[in-house]
């Protein structure tokens, strides 16, 4: 699925008194956080703006300083309406990058953590592309907000952030044969592509999204097929949430995103060479760090190597 670009807009805000040609940078940049404060508050329970502000006054004599009113909306109504364009743009664009966190919270859940995140996180980007980056830290330190699925929660906001990056994080020229020529595997040094996330989970929280993605063409209006589905979709969750120890290699390929399960050696193998191992190093590294340490065929890697270069997984350093 291809994410559309987003950007955060504030225009068309009328002030008060705006700033003249020889009003300082200080005071513009002053008018400038003070309206970003008023935008950002959270809204109340009800999607109003607050009435008070921080210190206390009034909300509409405070917003009267600095936003003229019209014809036909106050202060207070004409900045009510960013501030709510903020909130709903913002939780709208969590709803869409994390429909399997939502899928495992339910609806109320999930909004209570997305707005909880968004007080601790504002967007702080000019694209709301990154909302999500501190989301899998604020679970971890919150897990009030997830239990009793917190790890569950936690290993989907690890693989949804990567699904974005994987998605439009750059993607550099592959190796070819040509650039192994003549070196010997002491010599040999790849660079993974920036896009390829390796992720380590405790939970199969790749096979819940995929069976979503599935399942969105089954979708119907009819409410007694929607009330099925609902149910074999907890029941779907709960049993594709049993701990399970998952290596995944999440990659864009021809402008999709994949994700790949990894045998562990493979992991350990992959870790090593962004780590900057050699092609021998890595190898060795990856053999010693085996629990149980086991004769691989070198047939066997050689083929894992092949398919990694077929889906573009290295690029020359």
């Amino acid at each position: 699925m291809r994410k559309r670009s987003r950007r955060t807009s504030l225009s068309n805000v009328v002030v008060k008194k705006p700033p003249s040609k020889t009003q300082s940078k200080r005071e513009l940049r002053d008018l400038q956080r003070l309206m970003a404060s008023a935008v950002m508050r959270p809204l109340t329970a009800d999607d109003g703006m607050q009435k008070r502000w921080v210190d206390g006054r009034s909300m509409r004599g405070f917003v009267a300083e600095f936003i003229k009113p019209n014809a036909n909306l106050t202060s207070f109504e004409r900045l009510e309406i960013y501030n709510r364009q903020y909130w709903f743009r913002l939780l709208d664009c969590l709803l869409e990058d994390y429909p399997g966190l939502r899928a495992i919270l339910g609806d109320r859940k999930f909004s209570r953590l997305a707005v909880r995140y968004l007080e601790r996180s504002p967007s702080a980007s000019f694209t709301l592309r990154n909302l999500g980056r501190n989301l899998e830290r604020f679970i971890a330190n919150t897990p009030e907000l997830t239990e009793p699925r917190h790890l569950q929660c936690r290993d989907m906001a690890r693989l949804e952030w990567a699904h974005t990056e994987a998605f439009d994080t750059e993607a550099k020229a592959p190796v070819t044969a040509n650039d192994l020529l003549g070196k010997k595997p002491t010599e040999i040094r790849f660079r993974l592509q920036p896009h390829l996330q390796l992720l380590d989970l405790d939970y199969p929280v790749d096979a819940l999204l995929l069976s979503m993605k599935r399942d969105r063409g089954l979708r119907s209006d009819a409410s007694n097929t929607m009330g099925r589905m609902r149910a074999r979709r907890r029941t779907q969750i709960a049993r594709l949430l049993r701990s399970e120890h998952v290596y995944l290699g999440v990659h864009r390929f021809e402008n999709g995103v994949y994700y790949k399960r990894l045998d562990p050696l493979q992991w350990k193998l992959l870790n090593a060479i962004r780590k900057g191992s050699s092609l021998e190093s890595a190898c060795a590294s990856a053999l010693r760090a085996e629990k149980e340490p086991r004769d691989v065929d070198p047939e066997l890697i050689q083929r894992w190597f092949q398919n990694w270069s077929a889906l573009g997984w290295f690029c020359a350093r």
